[in-house]
């Protein structure tokens, strides 16, 4: 037996199974340093059913006509969604898309109540909207970390034969089975939270520039479609770039739209849906010599492409910038940019991301501006007023006798 040396450089036994073996663990490493970016999921939840009230009678010496002693069945366990700002993707529902909460116990002889399910919380990240997918009804907008929401609620637990003794029926064999739990399909659609949104055509500079003003590190390329999936950056207006100091915003980068992506064109319009709930809209026009399109063509375009897909989009605050100011010697197309932004009365910068030429002054403009607009009001429904205090008993069928609900009676006469 030889030796060979295998793809590292490394000397090794000439064996067949040695560089089999060797392959997929470096296939498998490289999975495992790649993130992948999900902003929407379909889940099945269903909550845990209630056991069923027992049947039985006390026997025990020297007590003679000891009387029904059936306990209650256990609730099951409910399921509840928590805003956990850690999680940033639906990564986690990509594959598990069923949840199942325990069930109750049933109830057992000498009055003794069966053991309650336990409740399952799954979390979710800040933005996450949930929807039903029978109905279409919108259940909750998780708007702040730790908010937390019931989706699915177990079932109460059936009363066992101590409940329906009387005295004209001492020994009752009646008793109640537990409730069903509540199960429901549902939709889960991830707007990221930001103040700014980024849009413009592809390889106009927005990594660049989210880059230069915050600690934010996308991957920047001389080619189209660089940014494949939306990223945050938190910018610091009156300090050093990525420290919280002074007025603070944060920035969404967007992939970059082309023509007709409305209709499926290059990647689409499905990612604006992260700037819904932005305040500002920024949007950069590359305006140096590399580029041959006009840039008031290039705003008309993007323009429509908002427009296409939501009009209150398109209705938002904006400003616009010219990128890219250190690679325009040609400055008649960035004057005629300029010109039309005054006779639509928009506010107009130009920068250069790389030289940082106007950056500072287009930061603190953005601030500003953000100073001037009112802040988004996160409006909650009624019903989730402070469902987060929920895991702490004051929900019916959780096991304690104050917050179980009576049942009709079925006793037999």
């Amino acid at each position: 037996m030889g030796f060979t040396t295998n793809p590292l450089g490394r000397t090794v036994p000439k064996s067949p199974r040695c560089y089999l073996n060797f392959r997929p663990c470096r296939i498998l490493l490289n999975r495992a340093q790649t993130t992948v970016f999900v902003d929407e999921a379909k889940i099945y939840v269903k909550a845990g059913n209630g056991g069923n009230g027992c049947v039985a009678f006390r026997r025990e010496k020297y007590v003679p006509r000891g009387g029904p002693s059936g306990g209650d069945g256990g609730a099951g366990g409910s399921i509840y969604l928590e805003a956990n700002p850690h999680d940033n993707t639906l990564l986690r529902f990509r594959f598990n898309r069923e949840f199942r909460a325990a069930r109750g116990r049933h109830g057992e002889g000498s009055n003794r109540t069966g053991h309650s399910g336990e409740d399952l919380i799954l979390p979710v990240p800040v933005g996450t909207i949930v929807i039903d997918e029978e109905t279409g009804e919108q259940l909750v907008d998780f708007t702040a970390p730790g908010h937390r929401r019931q989706v699915a609620r177990g079932g109460r637990g059936g009363r066992g034969n101590q409940h329906f003794a009387k005295p004209w029926h001492q020994a009752p064999r009646e008793f109640e089975e537990g409730q069903l739990g509540e199960e429901r399909h549902l939709r889960l659609e991830l707007k990221l939270l930001a103040d700014v949104g980024l849009v413009g055509f592809p390889n106009v500079g927005k990594s660049t520039l989210i880059s230069r003003i915050s600690a934010a590190r996308p991957k920047i390329a001389d080619y189209p479609f660089t940014t494949l999936e939306p990223g945050l950056g938190v910018v610091s207006a009156d300090g050093a770039p990525g420290r919280n100091i002074g007025r603070t915003f944060v920035v969404a980068d967007l992939p970059g739209l082309i023509e007709g992506a409305h209709t499926g064109a290059g990647l689409g319009t499905r990612f604006l849906r992260h700037i819904e709930r932005t305040r500002l809209v920024a949007h950069l026009i590359d305006t140096s010599d590399a580029s041959d399109r006009d840039p008031v063509r290039d705003f008309e375009t993007i323009q429509g492409e908002l427009a296409a897909f939501s009009a209150a989009l398109a209705a938002k605050p904006m400003l616009v910038v010219a990128t890219k100011l250190d690679a325009t010697t040609d400055r008649a197309r960035l004057e005629s940019l300029r010109a039309f932004c005054a006779s639509r009365q928009l506010e107009f910068y130009a920068i250069s991301a790389v030289t940082g030429e106007g950056v500072a002054h287009l930061v603190r403009a953005l601030a500003d501006a953000l100073d001037r607009l009112a802040p988004l009001a996160s409006v909650e429904p009624a019903d989730a007023r402070s469902e987060s205090g929920i895991a702490g008993g004051a929900v019916a069928g959780m096991g304690t006798t104050g917050d179980r609900r009576v049942a009709p009676r079925t006793e037999d006469r």
